[in-house]
């Protein structure tokens, strides 16, 4: 099945298409733009040959610390790369029903905010790209940060009975330490984290409950199983939060 942006779906793996696109006159495609003239730091344009992205379950190749070395990798090149891009004073961003596109967090940058497993492509076993900027906005570098934490460590199943086989064993806040040391997080930032995903997780509970409300798109996902999952992540993540700020603190 065809799906959007060149995407060929596939149970849960979907294969990636050269020539996927976004429209350049929004905010999103206008930071596609932006990467573009940079040069080469990770975003899923056309490309010379179909790559593959992973969705929850992840499976056991998706699941190691080398990937999570690359995503941190092409997250901290994708800040570099738009550091400094000042978007229109007039842009309207992207956001979900409950919440379109008010920008909660202090702005340093436009980054991509979705690093949902289905929008990170990979190659030859790890993460070389990004798709979908529909919900890019400004934001902060930790927010991003935390964002990719919440799908890829992950903070958003980490409770026993939500996660991935090949992760049901995994030392979650480990896996968090081996992404903030490859992506070079500073000190403040690294004291800064768990906190952050406390109120993330608090957060997307919350839009998700009300977006189901509005929209039936979003209440058909949280009825088959938003409203059982984000609970327990909202619950797990607030007790998991001192081991992470703990093993963050430990030298590498």
């Amino acid at each position: 099945m065809v799906g959007p942006a060149g995407k060929v779906l596939a149970g849960n793996r979907v294969d990636v298409m050269p020539g996927g696109g976004q429209d350049a006159s929004r905010p999103g495609g206008q930071v596609l733009v932006q990467l573009e003239l940079h040069g080469d730091c990770g975003i899923g344009s056309s490309s010379s040959r179909a790559s593959a992205v992973h969705r929850h379950p992840l499976p056991p190749e998706a699941a190691g610390g080398d990937v999570l070395v690359a995503l941190a990798r092409l997250i901290r090149a994708l800040h570099e790369a738009s550091a400094g891009w000042v978007p229109p004073p007039d842009a309207v961003w992207g956001g979900t029903p409950a919440n379109q596109g008010r920008i909660t967090e202090r702005a340093e940058l436009v980054s991509h905010r979705d690093h949902a497993t289905g929008n990170v492509v990979f190659r030859d076993g790890l993460p070389v790209a990004l798709i979908d900027f529909d919900l890019a906005m400004p934001t902060t570098r930790l927010y991003d940060i935390a964002n990719a934490l919440w799908y890829w460590a992950p903070l958003k199943w980490g409770d026993p009975r939500d996660r991935a086989p090949a992760l049901a064993d995994a030392d979650i806040p480990h896996r968090v330490a081996v992404f903030a040391d490859a992506y070079g997080i500073t000190a403040r930032h690294r004291a800064e984290l768990a906190p952050l995903a406390v109120e993330m997780a608090r957060r997307y509970h919350e839009d998700s409950r009300a977006s189901a409300e509005l929209d039936p798109v979003f209440r058909k996902q949280w009825e088959e199983g938003g409203k059982e999952v984000l609970p327990r992540a909202e619950a797990w993540v607030r007790e998991i939060a001192p081991a992470i700020t703990a093993r963050l603190g430990q030298p590498g």
